[in-house]
């Protein structure tokens, strides 16, 4: 449990200039509480109107490139970014100096955020869908119920978009390529499940989850908890529809003696109940996380010290020996899918798959691994080589 933060205003430092970060900022002036101090960025800061090459953003008095001028002038440090090698420096950083670090980065948690549980306060924030789950069952277990899946509802999966449909659909949506493509390919729901996963400590009925398609909840329910009743420990999983709204949603059982009741309340007739959180308000709801974080509450959610599940790059193409690919995540080359770590050692996670250069050929769908590729050396190179090696020791006997 963190330590309560006395101080008003806090301030507030943002490590990214994307989506989350532009409009968390906005909603951020209009809290009396609270006040902006950085906001970090790696692009040219040219000035209010922007350049060639450089960042606008809609405080730029508040813009920096300078990681210690970031931490020194904040109390609470939120990153944003998405990218797990600046993220794993800067929490790293930030940790190191002290201070919180609330995130919205599911990728780095599942490749690196493990290493750094026991570093300090660190915790994915409320908002997006893991957070929400994450909410969702801390109200589940407070009354009573034993959560058996935790869900994620997707509307739309292409495992092999085209550049075209994802440039379209990007600009449509105001979000980057890499980020529409990495949602529309699955691999943000993947990874997402993984960290809730692993923090709550649910297992997986298969690579890359079931993932029923239909549009009715209760089935979906159904086909999940009999999975998860089938392998005898909760589960992380999905559903897939167009018609069921966007959220998450519970999987979860309660005491026989409570049949009638939650019949009464039109909960069903079980022995599954499905709770549900329809509105995910990815940039306003990290301010509960902040409020959190003042009352010294302990963290939301984070990858916890030794994961399970990992979330392993696969090939959306057939790659030949000599490939250099510059970017996995939200690529039209690499895809990611959750795997248990035990049974995927070597693999490659998706969070790492930048700057490769291919030693091999690998198949269209097949798992790549550290020894098919070269790529460049690193931090969260080594921490991830660390995670999986505890990850992989026998557990200790109780």
């Amino acid at each position: 449990m963190g330590s309560m933060i006395d101080r008003s205003p806090l301030r507030i430092g943002i490590v990214g200039t994307g989506f989350v970060a532009r409009h968390f900022a906005l909603e951020l002036r209009h809290r009396k509480d609270l006040e902006l101090s950085r906001v970090l960025t790696r692009r040219p800061i040219v000035g209010p109107g922007g350049g060639p090459g450089g960042i606008v953003f809609p405080f730029p008095d508040a813009l920096t490139n300078d990681t210690g001028r970031l931490i020194e002038s904040s109390d609470i440090v939120f990153e944003c970014t998405g990218d797990v090698f600046h993220a794993t420096e800067t929490i790293e950083a930030a940790l190191a100096a002290g201070r919180p670090v609330m995130t919205l980065n599911p990728e780095f948690h599942v490749t690196t955020g493990s290493h750094f549980v026991d570093k300090g306060y660190l915790t994915e924030a409320d908002g997006d869908q893991p957070g929400c789950t994450a909410s969702l069952v801390e109200e589940a277990t407070a009354m009573g119920f034993e959560p058996l899946v935790l869900g994620n509802m997707k509307g739309f999966l292409n495992r092999h978009p085209t550049p075209e449909d994802m440039a379209f659909f990007g600009e449509k949506q105001g979000i980057s390529l890499p980020m529409v493509t990495s949602f529309t390919d699955g691999t943000k729901m993947q990874v997402e499940q993984a960290l809730v996963g692993n923090f709550f400590g649910h297992d997986i009925a298969c690579d890359e989850l079931i993932g029923p398609e239909t549009d009715d909840l209760a089935e979906a329910a159904s086909i999940l908890g009999d999975a998860a009743t089938d392998l005898g420990r909760p589960i992380t999983d999905y559903v897939l529809s167009r018609k069921l709204p966007h959220g998450v949603f519970v999987v979860a059982r309660h005491r026989a003696e409570q049949i009638d009741a939650l019949r009464y309340l039109k909960m069903g007739e079980g022995p599954y109940y499905t709770l549900i959180r329809n509105n995910i308000f990815v940039h306003l709801e990290p301010f509960k996380t902040i409020e959190r974080i003042r009352q010294g509450r302990p963290p939301l959610l984070h990858n916890h010290r030794r994961p399970t599940l990992s979330v392993a790059a696969v090939a959306k193409r057939d790659i030949a020996a000599g490939e250099r690919v510059e970017r996995g995540c939200g690529s039209f080359d690499l895809r990611g899918i959750c795997v248990r770590i035990a049974e995927q050692p070597g693999h490659l996670p998706i969070g790492l798959a930048e700057r490769l250069t291919f030693t091999r050929a690998v198949a269209k769908d097949e798992i790549v691994t550290f020894d098919a590729v070269d790529l460049p050396a690193g931090r969260a190179v080594d921490i991830w080589h660390t995670i999986e090696r505890n990850a992989l020791k026998a557990p200790v006997a109780a």
